[in-house]
């Protein structure tokens, strides 16, 4: 950086100072979202007291301009940090991109994608490992493995290219809204891991892979026996990627969340603060070349989030789950490629685990104790859609408070969104509109204006005279 200033926004119209010790925490963040694939901040929030306390670093100044204030974003007086005051949940969608610098490709496909979340009203987290060959449909495009969404949305230059379009399939195919995006190459990786001193892992099972891509385009052996390993950069980097386990690529996705817990135990011993803050500017450097995160994320959003995240507990408040064997079936597509075709029924209930999400209530048996309130939207191009299926559930006793369009009217399916626990309202719902159990979706935001938020589909409107 050729000067020491950052431009955000401002909550006031006046400059405040911050000390650069920021700089090195923006970096801790992003450092920890690179090198756990996508765990989300809890290790930058363990070391943020201690180097807070540190003066190793000069002062610099944050600009913000009256005006441009985030709605998410709150400067309490006395308090060094901006606060984050939206009680949405927060989704980022973590890709790694196999770059390869002596390449001149410009159209990558993910390597890696990992959906990381946080209810900032519950404090509860959740870290979901997506398989690269998920057959799904990438909108507006074709049906593929999941990990070419990315490479689409570059190639034909889709609106915020690769990144957005991996993300709107996440969400077509998972049904979950995703906040922001961070991607990675995988020389960022290697460095930091280095620069942090290795990590310690305790390989459960014996890894001979005779076919690991070198960045030539060859291949090398990578072997490691059962037991507990110092694992450098490039080590730690083949550890995560192999495929050559029992389990194959779920066995690697497991194998990346338990890179996860390894790099948060190494960088939040006492003696590796020091060197963090002497490698600040190093490190920064890494990232600017590395990494490129939604320009949706402001500055003083991500410095927020992290100050929010500090009450995360990575024993007791993350779950970490993986779409596995139990939710894919394996299948060859006519040309000979190898793809997992998702069980969705079972994805929803993985999905739902890490979202944190319930449909169980116990003690109330009827609409009527449940006392609901419901919205019923169009997500078909059938117009007066949602305002007959509102009149009719009246009619049978499913009081609906609101009707509209939906976000969109391309639903091909029928959606059923609890966000708080109403089964027997839900149950009541399926049966009188006919819709299958599977349309059913816990959203559980316990700041949602519905309790139950019903979008009508294709399907439903199929069913229409």
């Amino acid at each position: 950086m050729d000067e020491m200033k950052v431009t955000a926004p401002a909550m006031t119209g006046a400059r405040r100072p911050f000390p650069v010790k920021l700089l090195l925490k923006i970096c801790l963040i992003l450092l920890y979202l690179i090198v756990t694939l996508g765990a989300g901040y809890t290790i930058f929030v363990k070391v943020r007291e201690q180097v807070g306390q540190s003066n190793i670093l000069p002062e610099f100044t944050i600009r913000r301009l009256p005006g441009e204030e985030s709605p998410n974003v709150e400067i309490r007086e006395g308090e060094t940090l901006p606060e984050w005051t939206g009680t949405s949940r927060i989704t980022f969608l973590i890709m790694g991109i196999d770059e390869r610098m002596q390449e001149d490709e410009k159209y990558w496909r993910t390597d890696t994608m990992i959906l990381a979340t946080l209810d900032p009203v519950t404090m509860q987290a959740g870290v979901l490992s997506i398989p690269r060959d998920l057959w799904v449909s990438i909108p507006g495009y074709t049906e593929d493995r999941i990990n070419t969404a990315h490479r689409i949305g570059d190639m034909y230059d889709h609106p915020g290219g690769g990144p957005a379009l991996a993300v709107e399939t996440v969400e077509y195919n998972l049904g979950v809204e995703i906040n922001y995006y961070v991607r990675f190459n995988f020389q960022a990786f290697v460095e930091i891991v280095d620069r942090i001193g290795g990590i310690d892992i305790d390989v459960p099972e014996e890894i001979h892979d005779t076919q690991y891509p070198t960045p030539d385009f060859g291949y090398e052996v990578f072997h490691v026996d059962v037991g507990l390993h110092h694992f450098y950069g490039e080590e730690a980097l083949k550890y995560a990627r192999t495929r050559h386990s029992t389990g194959g690529d779920f066995d690697r996705a497991r194998r990346q969340q338990q890179v996860i817990k390894a790099i948060f135990k190494q960088v939040t011993k006492a003696d590796m603060l020091p060197q963090l803050a002497a490698q600040a500017p190093d490190m920064l450097q890494i990232l600017q070349n590395s990494i490129k995160i939604d320009p949706k994320l402001q500055l003083d959003e991500l410095i927020a989030l992290a100050n929010l995240a500090r009450k995360v507990n990575m024993d007791e408040d993350v779950t970490f789950r993986v779409i596995d064997e139990r939710c894919t079936l394996f299948k060859t597509t006519p040309d000979e490629m190898m793809i997992l075709v998702p069980l969705r029924d079972e994805i929803r209930v993985v999905r739902d685990e890490v979202f944190g999400l319930r449909a169980e209530s116990e003690g109330v048996q009827t609409v009527e104790e449940e006392a609901p309130t419901i919205s019923v939207l169009n997500g078909t191009g059938t117009a007066g859609l949602a305002y007959a299926a509102a009149e009719f559930l009246q009619a049978n006793g499913i009081p609906v408070t609101n009707y509209d369009n939906a976000d969109r009217q391309d639903y091909d399916t029928s959606l059923v969104i609890l966000n708080r626990a109403k089964p027997a309202t839900a149950l009541q719902i399926l049966s009188l509109l006919e819709l299958p159990q599977s349309a059913v979706i816990n959203g559980a935001n316990p700041t949602a204006q519905y309790d139950v938020v019903i979008i009508l589909g294709a399907d439903y409107a199929a069913q229409q005279p």
